[in-house]
C-alpha cells in the first residue's frame, strides 16, 4: 500500500487518442507524443497513479504489463468522455476485508456520509460568499436538514429524501447566476449538467482506484443500494467530494471557460465537442489536484477504521476548505 507521502507526487495523466496522441515507453519512462511526433510529456512510471486515455486506442501487452508493475491504473474513455473499460492493478485477496463489507449491515457510516456531504454543500455557499436574503434562507435550511439527520432516528429512505431535499435549494443557489433548471444525472439536459457529469466521472475514477489499493470490494457500499454492476462504494464515498467539483463548474462559467457553444445537442443531449475535452478536463482536475492529499488521507482513514470496525462517529470526513477532517461531524 502506498503511503500519503508516496500519493503527494503520484500524477494522474491524460492522453487524447481522439486528437493523434500516442504512448510509448523508454526504459521506465512513460512518453507521449502528439499527432507529429513531437515529445509533450515525459515521466517515470514509479509516479504515475493513473493514465486517462480519450478516444479510440489500441493498447499492447507492454501497456498492460508496466500497469501491473508500477501499479497505475488505465481508464478508456469515448470522445464524449464516457468511461467504458478500467484496467487496474488492485490489491487482490483482501478476504477479510470482504468479510468485514459483507457482515456490514447499519446505516451509521452512511449517515455520517450523507451528514459530511450535505455539510460540504452548507460550506460551498458560504465560500461563495452570496450575501442575498434567498442564501441565507438557503444556509438555514440546510442547517434544519443536518439537525434532521442529526437528531432524529431516520431509516434509510428517510436520509436519502433529506438529502435529496438539500440537493434541490444547494444547486438552485450555486447555480443562481444561470438558468438552472435542475440536477438530472446522466440525461444531460443542459450544457452545466454534462460538465458536472464529466467532472464527477473523473472523480468518480480516483476514487476507485484508490478503493482498489487497499482491495475493497466495490460495488458492495454502505449507502447506496447494491445494483447488479454498479460500484455503489465508489458512489458513497465520493458524495462529500462532489461539492469541489460543483464550485469549479460554477467558477469557469463566471470565467468564460464553461460555455454552452462546446456543446452539440443529439436527441436533446448535451455532448462536450471532443475537441474542447482537453480545456474542461484542465479546469475539472484542479481542485482535484489540489486537495489530492486529503481525498487520499479521507479513503485511507474510511479503510482503516472500517478494519478495526470503529464507530462511525470516528470516521474522518472530507473537509471542502481542506485539511481532511470532516466539516460538522456527527
Amino acid at each position: 500500500m502506498i503511503s500519503g507521502t508516496d500519493f503527494e507526487k503520484k500524477q494522474v495523466l491524460f492522453v487524447f487518442a481522439s486528437k493523434g496522441e500516442k504512448i510509448s515507453f523508454s526504459n521506465d519512462n512513460i512518453v507521449v507524443r502528439d499527432s507529429d511526433g513531437i515529445i509533450i510529456h515525459q515521466s517515470t512510471c514509479y509516479r504515475l497513479f493513473q493514465v486517462f486515455i480519450i478516444g479510440n486506442v489500441t493498447l499492447t501487452s507492454g501497456i498492460i504489463q508496466r500497469a501491473k508493475k508500477f501499479g497505475f491504473a488505465i481508464c478508456l474513455m469515448t470522445n464524449t468522455m464516457r468511461l467504458y473499460e478500467t484496467i487496474a492493478n488492485n490489491m487482490e485477496g483482501n478476504t477479510i476485508l470482504h468479510k468485514k463489507q459483507y457482515s456490514y449491515d447499519k446505516n451509521d457510516i452512511g449517515k455520517q456520509i450523507i451528514y459530511n456531504k450535505i455539510s460540504n454543500q452548507k460550506e460551498a455557499i458560504i465560500l461563495i460568499r452570496i450575501k442575498t436574503e434567498n442564501a441565507k434562507n438557503t444556509i438555514r435550511k440546510i442547517d434544519g436538514y443536518l439537525d434532521k439527520i442529526q437528531k432524529e432516528k431516520l431509516e434509510l429512505q428517510g436520509m436519502l429524501g433529506v438529502e435529496g431535499s438539500a440537493a434541490r435549494i444547494y444547486f438552485k443557489e450555486v447555480f443562481s447566476s444561470t438558468e438552472w433548471i435542475g440536477r438530472k444525472p446522466r440525461i444531460k439536459r443542459d450544457y452545466i449538467n454534462s460538465t458536472l457529469d464529466v467532472g464527477y466521472t473523473i472523480l468518480f475514477n480516483i476514487i476507485d482506484a484508490l478503493l482498489g489499493i487497499y482491495g475493497f470490494d466495490t460495488y458492495y457500499g454502505v449507502l447506496h443500494k447494491c445494483y447488479y454492476m454498479r460500484k455503489s462504494l465508489v458512489c458513497d464515498l465520493m458524495e462529500p467530494i462532489r461539492p469541489l467539483i460543483d464550485l469549479q463548474v460554477r467558477k469557469a462559467i463566471n470565467l468564460g471557460q464553461c460555455r454552452e457553444e462546446d456543446f452539440e445537442v443529439i436527441d436533446k443531449r448535451y455532448l462536450l465537442k471532443w475537441k474542447c475535452s482537453p480545456k474542461y478536463i484542465s479546469f475539472l482536475m484542479e481542485p482535484l489536484i489540489k486537495n489530492k492529499e486529503n481525498i487520499f488521507i479521507y479513503i485511507q482513514n474510511y479503510y482503516r477504521n472500517f478494519m478495526r470496525e470503529k464507530p462511525a462517529s470516528e470516521f474522518l470526513g472530507f473537509n471542502l476548505r481542506g485539511g481532511g477532517y470532516a466539516t460538522g461531524k456527527l
